[in-house]
């Protein structure tokens, strides 16, 4: 006897995260996807706690987020993060929001049910827009991998599966923007040209490049937050750390910082322009395996002596010092302090903007090479 065709009737729950346990399941959803996955370097467990949680991270301050599971017959299969950043909004002008933290199995059904439900919550707010994936703003983890599937990602850069890219399309999202990220060899000579303009530049402005004090800590990140604010504000996508912001993150990245990758430029004294570039964590994240303890901290002090790639994280100058030749030599300073300390075998310049040339063509120039591209999607609500 052949079955008797039932009605559709979908068999998946989006409900929002209301204790610590499903706070819990929120996190540890990202192992069970990415657990075959050969190029996903596990988060330190309890850093992404503490990310999503209130009472300990400062973006709570300002803004707004409800966290979202995805349930079939009481399995996790999905979740996501919806987000109102009132600091954007009031900085630029806009009316939007936006989906973060995106994690699910390969399923259009929970990929649609779980954008559908941050999308109401957004539109709920009085919010017209919805961008993503945006981990609470551009000062995170900002925009989904479309390009580029076939390394490990450079640390603090997000990493997806290749199917999310049709599930997110699936529902109605499109391009707002991409970020691109460029290989670049450190163990190759600049072309010399560049180098010889860029020290010529250096000597005729009476620019000073000098590492940043890490004995005096405190103060040198409040210099970099000046200039940082200062240098991105027109950039699209930009919104500024808070001071409590900028602090916890210079906290979390002390242990990695290495003060011959942290460049000041100064003229007459003042910082005009900087440059961060971190050790890739992400080879000692790998070996940890998302836990400090009870052997991962004897891992991660043996894999750190291990490193042997970095990512330029950063590169800002003060409008007024722009076009002067500053990013050369900042890039030419990083390039030359990576050899001697023996980060030659990969390096990553990333994020830039697609649409922004002149930094572009500037990385290019000293052999960048793109290597991936990070897409933000928007959708009208």
């Amino acid at each position: 006897m052949s079955a008797v065709p039932q009605p559709y009737q979908t068999d998946v729950t989006v409900e929002p995260v209301d204790s610590k346990a499903d706070r819990d399941r929120f996190v540890k959803f990202q192992w069970q996807i990415y657990r075959d996955d050969p190029h996903w370097v596990p988060p330190l467990y309890m850093e992404r706690r503490d990310f999503v949680d209130p009472a300990r991270h400062p973006f709570f301050k300002h803004g707004v987020v409800e966290l979202f599971l995805a349930r079939r017959y009481g399995e996790v299969v999905g979740r996501i993060a919806a987000i109102e950043d009132r600091r954007y909004n009031e900085f630029h002008g806009t009316n939007v929001g936006a989906f973060g933290l995106f994690e699910c199995q390969d399923d259009p059904e929970v990929a649609s049910a779980l954008l559908d439900a941050a999308a109401a919550w957004v539109r709920a707010r009085g919010l017209g827009k919805m961008l993503g994936p945006i981990d609470y703003s551009s000062n995170y983890q900002i925009g989904l991998l479309v390009e580029g599937f076939e390394q490990d990602p450079y640390v603090m850069m997000a990493y997806n599966p290749r199917y999310y890219v049709p599930l997110i399309e699936g529902a109605g999202f499109t391009k707002a923007k991409d970020l691109w990220a460029f290989e670049l060899d450190p163990g190759k000579d600049p072309d010399p040209k560049v180098a010889r303009i860029a020290d010529k530049i250096r000597q005729k402005e009476g620019i000073r490049v000098r590492c940043a004090d890490m004995k005096d800590y405190a103060a040198e990140v409040a210099r970099i937050k000046r200039v940082y604010n200062a240098a991105w504000e027109k950039n699209w996508g930009f919104v500024p750390f808070t001071d409590e912001e900028f602090d916890h993150l210079a906290r979390d990245m002390k242990a990695i910082v290495k003060p011959e990758l942290v460049l000041i430029a100064e003229v007459k004294g003042e910082p005009v322009a900087f440059s961060m570039t971190l050790p890739d964590a992400n080879q000692v994240l790998k070996k940890v395996g998302g836990r400090l303890f009870p052997t991962g901290l004897f891992k991660a002090l043996y894999y750190a002596n291990k490193i042997d790639r970095a990512r330029l994280v950063t590169l800002g100058i003060v409008e007024g010092y722009r076009r002067r030749g500053l990013d050369a030599i900042l890039t030419l300073e990083t390039v030359r302090a990576a050899r001697r300390l023996g980060l030659t075998n990969g390096g990553e310049v990333s994020w830039t903007l697609e649409d922004n040339h002149l930094v572009n063509r500037a990385i290019e120039a000293f052999g960048g090479r793109r290597s991936k591209v990070y897409r933000v999607y928007e959708r009208e609500l």
